[in-house]
């Protein structure tokens, strides 16, 4: 035999909560239970559940009482007892409220999503019209309104606050809430006043067509925050279907009436565009470091000391790229003098090739990081960052017109390329850069210095060496 517990329609969540706790406290397992709000027909075998008082404390994670709080507002019958059983599991299990892979709790959460959903709504559609004399000392307001869930008890607050100079009553088919004389009452099953002509919705419904913007007009999302089942009690909502089928031809009009800028100022603009959508910077060779210096493509230079430009001959048949400047990079202005750069230069000498024979730079000017203590750690560049700099890194390439370039790390592969991963299966390949020129992958010299094991360091090192030893010899044999 189950014991039918009826819930009250008002004050719901409340009744719900201590109905809860005694049958809880009780040990009433949930199939012993079925919960209403007393609107459906009762079962068969149903007999009256009177409530146990509570004899030993209930705990629960404050989460589920959160929970709790909106999900019994919705309007799925099973919801209470949805709500116990996944309490009957909370009273040995309390990390349950954490495990995102729990059934129970992921319906809850979308009842509990739906109904402040729904809340939303009401704030947003509901409309009142004046129902009294104007010119009484509180004015009186009343509207009708259709919730999907029963969301009128616990949304009333706002209009409470909001509206607490004036009386006035939002009415349900459900439940319905009453504010008058500065209290707040409810009240189930009133009828549907006749709401009268209201003159200032004229004035609202021409403002409504003066904000609605054709050129901006996306009907499904439109409708999915305005569904049509509100429209009805809305105003200008009556406007919306004559909106929507005039809005192509009113946003042709707008366009063509769109007013143009001054000669003076269009051209700057236009110059500015056309630098913003060139491939690369494209000055005069003595005018680079200057204008790289100015850079403001991104927010990087905010907190660097200096721009790392690329050191090299200007006709540097082999052009290497790393990815960023390091501490010491950014305080003397130079690429490749910190740690990662005395790697290289030993790597490099031990390959045969020259520092002064080739072209260093980085796939990012500026160096990123953040501060702790007084260290500066370094941080890798984002894919905008790589994108924005990578305006730099072309222009670098088109005045040296290298051979050969040679990426060193994930970064400067992902720069020079447009794809940074796999590193290790691509090392020591030809592929074909962005630029159109060939491109050898390899590693970074900080990656062997962050390896700890001295054999795997090892193995690293004469790796990068080999590949530079194949970059410098393909460059100087011009042979691609």
């Amino acid at each position: 035999m189950t014991g039918h517990v009826i819930l009250p329609r008002i004050g719901t969540a409340a009744a719900w909560r201590d109905a809860a706790r005694g049958f809880l406290s009780a040990g009433v397992p949930p199939e012993a239970l079925r919960w209403s709000d007393g609107t459906g027909a009762t079962g068969l075998f149903d007999t009256p559940a009177e409530v146990p008082a509570v004899t030993r404390e209930i705990r629960v994670p404050r989460s589920f009482a959160g929970l709790a709080q909106t999900v019994v507002w919705h309007s799925d019958p099973a919801r209470f007892d949805l709500l116990y059983r996944f309490l009957w599991r909370l009273r040995d299990r309390p990390a349950l409220m954490q495990d995102r892979g729990d059934p129970g709790l992921a319906q809850l959460r979308r009842m509990e999503k739906a109904v402040r959903r729904c809340q939303h709504k009401m704030k947003a559609f509901v409309r009142f019209r004046e129902m009294g004399d104007p010119s009484d000392a509180r004015r009186s307001f009343a509207a009708w309104f259709e919730p999907t869930h029963h969301t009128v008890e616990p949304t009333a607050d706002f209009f409470a606050r909001r509206f607490a100079d004036m009386d006035w009553r939002i009415v349900t088919p459900d439940v319905s809430a009453v504010f008058e004389g500065g209290a707040l009452r409810f009240s189930v099953d009133l009828p549907r006043a006749d709401l009268p002509e209201d003159a200032s919705e004229t004035l609202w419904i021409t403002y409504f067509r003066n904000i609605f913007n054709p050129a901006r007009l996306k009907v499904k999302a439109m409708t999915s925050e305005m569904p049509k089942k509100y429209w009805h009690n809305m105003p200008e909502a009556a406007a919306i279907p004559e909106l929507i089928a005039g809005a192509p031809a009113r946003a042709r009009e707008m366009a063509e009436a769109a007013p143009t800028l001054p000669p003076l100022r269009m051209e700057r603009v236009q110059e500015a565009a056309e630098a913003q959508a060139a491939r690369h910077w494209e000055g005069p060779q003595e005018g680079f470091a200057a204008a790289l210096s100015g850079c403001r493509r991104c927010p990087l230079h905010a907190g660097a000391t200096h721009v790392v430009p690329g050191e090299g001959p200007s006709a540097a048949r082999l052009m290497i790229v790393g990815e960023q400047p390091g501490d010491q990079e950014d305080l003397q202005g130079r690429p490749f003098v910190g740690p990662a750069g005395q790697l290289f230069d030993a790597v490099a000498q031990a390959a045969g090739v020259a520092r002064e024979a080739v072209y260093l730079t980085n796939a990012v000017k500026h160096f990123k990081y953040v501060t702790r203590g007084k260290r500066r750690i370094h941080q890798r560049p984002t894919v905008g960052e790589v994108h924005h700099c990578r305006w730099w890194l072309e222009a670098e390439i088109a005045r040296v017109r290298p051979r050969v370039v040679l990426a060193l790390g994930a970064t400067a592969a992902l720069a020079l390329t447009g794809d940074g991963k796999g590193v290790m299966a691509r090392r020591g390949q030809i592929e074909t850069g962005r630029h159109g020129g060939p491109v050898m992958i390899s590693l970074h010299p900080s990656h062997v210095l962050r390896t700890p094991d001295a054999a795997a360091k090892a193995e690293l090192r004469a790796l990068l060496q080999q590949d530079l030893a194949a970059a410098w010899k393909i460059a100087e044999a011009a042979l691609v």
